[in-house]
């Protein structure tokens, strides 16, 4: 199984940039590397903050750039994206309750897909009906490994200017992940750095974004942008062996 993860877009209105830079141009820079590099990959999915100012105008541009992206793509939410503009653009990734989240099948494992959006707030967070979703999809997993993808990061990377921004109350999430037993990797955005790990025993891989990154500040409480070259993940999962590429463009 060959997927391919993207992580914070963060896109504006046509014409305008970010950090003086322009995510839409990063973004189809970003899906054409993949779609020339990797055309063989089962899955592309895209790790939340599609989108900067959660406008709808955001959404119609992804919209009609994913029409000529030749790959199956997933999208994730994060805290900038605004849940009913992109269900109104993508109604084929919510599901009945209103939630981007997915469990897809593909090679004899099984993808979940989360949707850690906590409306109005930059931290994350799984509420009880999102948790209950995760109970049962786990269970019907029967045996099969499992990967996650999220916005959010379920733990901390010790800085203290994004510690307190990621999932809350992550012991719930983790206990779900550790009950099921072969919870191979957790996959998140939203920091804008590079970072590896594991949470409670459970493996992690945070990826950079599209348009701007975070500069690495182990101490102070605030930190700031930086401009490192922006990369996707190349993920090729087998029986045994996970192996995660990062590709810069």
């Amino acid at each position: 199984m060959k997927l391919v993860q993207i992580s914070d877009p963060h896109l504006v209105a046509p014409g305008k940039t970010l950090m003086g830079l322009d995510p839409f141009r990063r973004l189809d820079a970003c899906l054409s590397d993949v779609e020339a590099r990797h055309g063989d990959a089962d899955l592309v999915l895209v790790s939340g903050d599609l989108s900067d100012s959660g406008g709808a105008d955001t959404y119609a541009l992804l919209k009609q750039r994913l029409a000529h992206f030749s790959l199956p793509v997933r999208l994730l939410l994060g805290n900038h994206d605004h849940r009913a503009y992109f269900a109104a653009a993508f109604p084929g990734q919510v599901d009945g309750e209103g939630f981007a989240q997915a469990a897809i099948d593909l090679d004899g494992s099984r993808i979940l897909v989360l949707d850690t959006l906590d409306d109005g707030r930059v931290g994350g967070r799984l509420c009880p009906a999102r948790l209950r979703w995760l109970r049962a999809r786990l269970a019907k997993a029967e045996g099969r490994p499992v990967y996650v993808f999220m916005h959010h990061p379920a733990g901390p990377v010790h800085m203290p200017a994004l510690d307190p921004l990621g999932l809350a109350e992550p012991e719930a999430f983790l206990d779900c992940l550790r009950r099921h037993g072969d919870v191979r990797h957790i996959f998140a955005g939203h920091l804008h750095r590079l970072v590896t790990g594991h949470w409670g025993g459970v493996p992690f891989t945070i990826l950079r974004g599209t348009n701007h990154q975070t500069a690495l500040d182990l101490v102070s409480r605030r930190t700031g942008p930086s401009f490192e070259a922006p990369a996707y993940a190349v993920i090729e999962a087998r029986v045994q062996t996970l192996v995660v590429h990062f590709s810069e463009f």
